[in-house]
């Protein structure tokens, strides 16, 4: 028997991050649930060396229906970055500054403020489009929400938030943008009866055709639930009667912890019941996926770790995007409250985590003044002030892929297994099949016909005896994808582990 309590997802709703209005007070709105908005971090976020630039030329990888290379708009004034600069002297602050301010999350409008939502959102999408960059919006106030929970609130009635849509649309401009329409609104409707939940299903579809109205380069996504909830079957004919037909398609896991590759074919039954319509796509929330769930809790569990960074190369042409929609570090309501960052949360989810297996989305780089992070987290792509001699170097490599049709992620871990520090390394390799290079992240890779070399970012070229370092990239292959059988550290070679 279905049990809502323990497979919903654990939405909580946030604040946006814009300066007050003449009719605002200055303090942040009032949060239903307590839950601080993540305007997806803006572009001019702080350096610090996740990604490198990558020379080479690369085939055309598996695209969704987002144009290759697009990246997502971060906000310098989200709550993590805000915590990382108020606290550089944290023991927790360089793995939370790394791996989780660094990235783009998206921006949730949660309260019902009819008289600023457009001004709000246009806050939001038109640095978007200064930056160049593509925003990631959650609509969140459609009545009766999450039917009363943790995240309960929205707008009054059904006709008011019809018109709020009409406002938030206005305020999305002409450039491309992603909406996620109302968690929760599909998969978790018990709280309705048969004619409520008919009518909140055609609000929603009245939103997707208004957005599109106002603003025809947004992408619209509605509620898909995720693949420990509603059957593919039964989450097809709801999206299906919330017109989903006349969306860009579905999100999954919002809040969630289900993995990506049950997510992914969770998507695609869903795409196949739906039979398979040209126009549809999915997008996954893999903000606090790493490890999977932790059996039926949801509510700020344990052990749980950061997933795929934000990237539109999913590899996979029916999913456009991997989202970080839930902002990882702020609790569900049972750590703390509902919104809080909680710095704990975050190092956890940071340090329990691998480098994710996509690159971030955006290169970051200088914030401005006002949010501008501590000096001291380390720069994006300084190069190793020395090369050390090759001369005493001892090493092992490993190197680990996970593989799609025509294109793969590498994760590469470097030991230093000789006695002396090593100040400043590069690693090189030469690729047997036809695979070439498209991004990475934590190193400086260069390729060169089939030679391949990485280079430390300055932060992690130091490498202390039995200390290692770990770097990843994503490429393409043609006919062959077999791994290397050598690699070289400062010109030694090194053993495969």
């Amino acid at each position: 028997m279905h049990t809502p309590e323990r497979h919903r997802r654990s939405t909580v709703p946030p604040t946006v991050t814009v300066p007050p209005t003449a009719a605002e007070p200055a303090a942040r709105p009032g949060r239903p649930s307590g839950r601080a908005a993540a305007l997806a971090l803006a572009v001019t976020a702080t350096a610090l060396g996740l990604v490198a630039g990558v020379q080479g030329g690369a085939d055309a990888v598996v695209q969704g229906s987002l144009p290759a290379g697009t990246q997502f708009y971060r906000d310098p004034a989200s709550q993590v970055v805000k915590w990382v600069a108020a606290n550089p002297g944290d023991s927790r602050t360089p793995v939370i500054s790394q791996r989780i301010a660094s990235q783009p999350q998206a921006v949730w409008f949660s309260n019902y403020r009819p008289t600023t939502v457009t001004s709000d959102v246009r806050a939001v999408t038109a640095a978007a489009e200064q930056a160049g960059r593509t925003p990631v919006l959650v609509a969140y106030a459609v009545p009766n929400r999450d039917c009363g929970g943790a995240s309960a609130g929205g707008a009054p009635d059904l006709a008011s938030y019809d018109a709020w849509v009409g406002k938030f649309a206005a305020g999305l401009g002409g450039s491309r943008s992603i909406v996620v329409l109302e968690p929760d609104s599909i998969a978790l409707t018990t709280c309705l009866n048969a004619q409520q939940q008919s009518d909140r299903f055609a609000s929603l579809a009245r939103a997707v055709t208004t957005i599109h109205a106002a603003s025809p380069a947004a992408k619209v996504y509605l509620d898909g639930g995720h693949s420990t909830w509603n059957s593919a079957s039964e989450q097809a004919n709801r999206l299906r009667s919330a017109g989903v037909l006349n969306a860009d398609g579905f999100f999954s896991n919002v809040s969630n912890f289900n993995t990506t590759a049950g997510e992914t074919a969770f998507a695609h039954n869903v795409l196949s019941a739906l039979g398979n319509p040209g126009n549809l796509h999915a997008v996954i929330d893999t903000s606090r996926n790493g490890n999977g769930p932790a059996g039926s809790t949801w509510c700020d569990p344990s052990g749980r770790a950061i997933g795929n960074y934000p990237t539109a190369s999913t590899g996979d042409s029916a999913i456009d995007a991997f989202l970080w929609i839930k902002p990882p570090g702020e609790a569900d309501g049972c750590a703390a409250a509902a919104g809080t960052f909680v710095p704990d949360i975050a190092y956890q989810l940071a340090v329990n985590a691998a480098d994710p297996t996509n690159p971030p989305s955006s290169p970051p780089s200088s914030p401005p003044a006002s949010s501008q992070p501590p000096t001291s987290q380390p720069p994006t792509s300084q190069p190793p002030t020395s090369q050390p001699p090759s001369s005493g170097t001892s090493c092992a490599v490993a190197y680990r892929v996970n593989s799609w049709s025509a294109g793969f992620t590498a994760d590469i871990t470097v030991k230093n297994t000789g006695s002396a520090t090593i100040s400043g390394w590069k690693l090189g390799w030469t690729f047997p099949g036809d695979q070439k290079v498209t991004s990475a992240w934590n190193a400086a890779v260069v390729q060169r016909g089939a030679a391949v070399t990485a280079t430390d970012l300055g932060y992690n070229g130091t490498l202390a005896a039995g200390a290692s370092t770990a770097f990843g990239l994503q490429a393409t292959y043609g006919s062959s994808n077999t791994a290397p059988s050598a690699f070289t550290l400062n010109g030694t070679a090194c053993t495969l582990s």
